[in-house]
């Protein structure tokens, strides 16, 4: 897969590109906005990891992905940041970002979250995920359980489908109030009541509830 990384400062970068290139993976490197902006424009990755802070910008990174978005990229971003407060997570979510991971980090997590997030790209090329008896057409937003149509509301889907193409990923009660309701809601108490239907709809097993939150319960 061809990657790119946007990261300033070469301690970090050198490891992380000798342990991603180890994988298999292309990965072309860029220590500031300008650079990136560049190899954007010469040839579109597989998935983009960023760093937050950039010389140019302390949201650097988070201006990157929303031009990336606007320009119609498509593929996953990876933030890699210090800053953990949950506003700067909701924020990199608002601006595109699929996940992130937090500084200082060991490098089998940041390869963990790297491959979690290709698996999510081969998927949905595929139109289909399936984890046991959860099958999602990712084309028809259709959701079948045990080889069985099961008829979920938009919401539902949404949040079903946000967890399977991110399996493993813990997302907190704000952070997917923020993704599936927006500003149409500002009680992540409606995040527990979808939960409930999940599991009312499908099976207990769906949706789990974590420390930090709620992921994926299924295994593929």
């Amino acid at each position: 897969m061809r990657l790119l990384l946007v990261e300033d400062e070469p301690n970090i970068a050198r490891p992380v590109i000798r342990a991603l290139e180890a994988q298999g993976h292309q990965v072309r490197h860029a220590p500031d906005l300008q650079t990136a902006r560049e190899l954007l424009a010469e040839a579109e990755p597989d998935l983009m990891i960023l760093d937050v802070r950039l010389p140019e910008s302390e949201d650097g990174g988070f201006i990157l992905a929303r031009e990336a978005r606007q320009a119609g990229y498509k593929g996953p971003i990876l933030f890699m940041t210090a800053r953990d407060a949950l506003a700067d997570r909701v924020m990199g979510l608002d601006e595109g970002g699929d996940d992130y991971v937090v500084k200082p980090f060991d490098l089998p997590e940041l390869l963990a979250r790297v491959r979690a997030l290709l698996r999510r790209v081969s998927e949905v090329k595929q139109s289909r995920v399936q984890y046991g008896p959860l099958e999602l057409d990712l084309t028809n937003r259709s959701v079948r359980w045990a080889g069985r149509p099961v008829e979920l509301s938009g919401r539902e889907y949404a949040l079903l489908e946000r967890l399977a193409l991110f399996p493993g990923r813990i997302y907190s009660p704000e952070e997917l109030l923020d993704l599936i309701w927006g500003e149409e809601a500002s009680d992540p108490g409606v995040v527990k009541v979808c939960v409930h239907h999940l599991r009312s709809k499908l099976d207990s097993r769906v949706v789990r509830t974590v420390p930090g939150g709620y992921r994926l319960g299924l295994e593929p």
